[in-house]
């Protein structure tokens, strides 16, 4: 299998790379997260997102246990080869583990941080024990 296309990325020293999940239509941006070689691969060949969990130490398959799955439509790296965009289909419409459509819910606002989306579902009724 030809990996070329990896070797082109601008790797950090722990060997992961970061990755913007971006919304197909809206091109609202739900999330950031990290992968590695094998992540994207996984990512390129299923055409779902597959990333580094950091906090875990092990591959995490976007959505299986939310089944909040991320279809990929386009992968894009960026002009320093040290970020990838993925353009994806967010199944479920929830994409953080907050139950909360994107990420990014927290808004500076006279110097404090304030969330201004709702929890569109319950983390609870999402993830098991």
């Amino acid at each position: 299998m030809n990996e070329q296309w990896l070797d082109q990325i601008a790797w950090n020293k722990e060997g992961l790379v970061p990755v913007i999940a971006q919304e197909t239509g809206t091109r609202q941006i739900l999330m950031l997260a990290w992968m590695n070689r094998a992540a994207l691969q996984l990512t390129m060949q299923q055409q779902r997102a597959v990333y580094w969990s950091r906090s875990r130490g092990k591959l995490w398959f976007k959505g299986e246990e939310s089944g909040h799955v991320q279809k990929v439509l386009d992968i894009r790296l960026d002009c320093d080869n040290d970020v990838i965009l993925l353009e994806v289909e967010q199944i479920g419409g929830i994409a953080c583990h907050t139950g909360r459509h994107h990420c990014f819910f927290q808004q500076l606002q006279n110097e404090q941080w304030i969330t201004v989306e709702p929890v569109l579902k319950d983390p609870s009724a999402i993830y098991s024990a």
